[in-house]
């Protein structure tokens, strides 16, 4: 938890968008943000790093989550879900979230290595 705000992640492995057979494995992601915190903030940005299991790193910078910039007062709690394409079977990604307080404080919120492995 940072600053009073909690992410969690739930990954899993997506067979049926998948093709091991061309090195294409899909995983999908559902991520919930809570404010438990007291303070109102808005997500403005987001920074993943995907690695796979050949050690290729990948950076994926943007805003928002999936064409929203949610505001998450105080007991609130936003939860998107996306995916992840990668060529080898397994892989992990981690990064973190930027909001913005309602102070004008920038708010880094860290999200903890989770990984992605195709679990035929």
């Amino acid at each position: 938890m940072t600053r009073g705000f909690k992410v969690e992640v739930k990954p899993e492995y997506l067979p049926e968008h998948s093709r091991p057979d061309q090195r294409k494995y899909v995983f999908g992601y559902r991520i919930r943000i809570t404010n438990e915190g007291r303070e109102r903030a808005q997500l403005k940005s987001r920074h993943w790093v995907i690695v796979d299991a050949d050690g290729d790193r990948h950076d994926v910078v943007g805003e928002g989550v999936v064409g929203h910039q949610p505001e998450l007062g105080p007991g609130q709690a936003f939860e998107y879900t996306s995916y992840c394409p990668l060529e080898t079977p397994w892989g992990t990604m981690e990064g973190s979230y930027t909001l913005l307080g309602d102070g004008g404080q920038t708010i880094e919120i860290s999200v903890a290595r989770f990984f992605l492995v195709a679990n035929e």
